[in-house]
């Protein structure tokens, strides 16, 4: 039987090798350094709560990714707001901007004049840029109240302006109305069960060689081999979830990727947020970009309430930045993987994708290695180095919202 090993257990690498295993024929090894599976996804405890490393929310306009994971782990959808604090208004509007919201904003008559000329205009086609894109689309004014802040911390750069691949960004453009969903455009849902996706990561590793706790010391990709404790093991498939500068020895020079410190609080009161909000972004010079109420996800029961507190930092590897130069380094790493290689995930993929499309890349990758044929990295819906997440492409396919690549 064929030797398969899956580089990282956390979302992706137990979507491969679920899918893998589904397919059959297959010895699957998968390594993981963690002492646990699920990454950033996996339930964690604090004062009774449960939580996981950032909100965890499924996000899909897939009914076929919904039905596969609620399969496994029964879901709940949700319907919920995000809501954007602004210092300088000393107050909060919803995010997606709420055009019932503009009445309230001190530049509104600035704002309203401003909105209209760029839908007269329709600039946004021509943008080269993050800032160019949102500027054309909702004026200096809005822009600069409840985008360019928040949007320079969350990927510590000095401008937006450096931010030249922006297809990853559905939100706002156009003003809403109506409903203050946060996503109405789109399934949101969270699991039922209190350890929310650990099953999931049970029953897709069921069929696995799993070794959590393990450090992989040296990489000889161009061989398919890896070194675990002074011993080479070799495989006939590689399926990479990890960065992959990483994987290939910083052979072409180290991908940059922005972290997140996290910080996590038990207040005493029951809830700490209006009903409907779950998160709440932070606009201004605040160090952290936005604060969320676990239990709005978890349905936990407690006289108390956990929130999680996310702050943009260096001290780990998880937003590849959206900039193309580095982008096209990426793909010289994919590039280069010998056949029998393939590298997927948010990392793997060097890609701001969310937990449908890791499920999506896995079957992709399962139905082309069935049928003869790999992709690098494993594509979402096609091979474009500047493809958007699923959610961006189906709003901008139905309209939703206008398309935030630049030619």
């Amino acid at each position: 039987m064929k030797r398969a090993l899956i580089i990282g257990g956390g979302f992706a690498g137990c979507a491969a090798a679920h899918q893998l295993s589904l397919i059959g024929g297959w010895n699957i090894d998968l390594v993981e350094r963690a002492p646990f599976l699920g990454g950033g996804v996996k339930t964690h405890w604090r004062g009774g709560h449960p939580f996981t490393f950032g909100p965890r929310h499924f996000l899909t306009p897939s009914d076929e990714l919904f039905d596969y994971l609620n399969a496994i782990v029964p879901m709940r959808k949700l319907d919920h707001e995000f809501i954007t604090y602004v210092e300088k208004d000393r107050n909060y509007y919803s995010f997606p901007i709420h055009e019932d919201d503009l009445p309230r904003m001190p530049e509104r008559d600035d704002i309203h004049r401003e909105i209209a000329e760029a839908q007269e205009i329709r600039g946004w086609n021509n943008a080269k840029n993050f800032e160019e894109y949102w500027r054309a689309s909702i004026g200096d004014t809005l822009y600069r109240k409840m985008v360019d802040g928040y949007s320079r911390k969350m990927w510590q750069v000095d401008s937006n302006t450096e931010l030249d691949d922006f297809g990853w960004s559905p939100k706002g453009v156009a003003i809403k109305s109506g409903s203050r969903e946060g996503w109405d455009t789109a399934i949101s849902a969270y699991p039922l069960a209190a350890d929310g996706y650990d099953r999931y990561f049970q029953v897709a590793t069921a069929e696995v060689n799993v070794k959590t706790g393990t450090e992989i010391e040296r990489f000889d990709i161009p061989n398919k081999r890896v070194q675990i404790a002074g011993d080479w093991h070799s495989y006939d498939l590689i399926v990479s979830t990890i960065a992959p500068d990483t994987l290939m020895n910083n052979a072409f020079g180290e991908l940059p990727f922005v972290g997140r410190d996290f910080i996590t609080i038990v207040l005493p009161v029951e809830f700490a947020f209006p009903d409907k909000t779950y998160f709440v972004y932070y606009a201004g010079a605040e160090p952290y970009t936005r604060i969320v109420e676990y239990k709005k996800f978890t349905q936990h029961k407690a006289p108390s309430t956990l929130l999680g507190i996310e702050i943009p930092s260096f001290s780990n590897r998880l937003y590849p930045l959206p900039i193309k130069k580095h982008i096209a380094r990426a793909y010289q790493y994919f590039d280069a993987m010998p056949e029998g290689v393939v590298s997927m995930g948010r990392a793997g993929s060097y890609k701001y994708i969310d937990i449908d499309d890791l499920i999506l890349q896995a079957m992709t990758f399962a139905k082309e290695l069935d049928a003869g044929g790999l992709s690098h990295p494993v594509p979402v819906y096609g091979a474009d180095q500047s493809a958007p997440s699923l959610l961006t492409k189906t709003m901008v396919d139905e309209g939703v919202v206008p398309d935030g690549r630049s030619d």
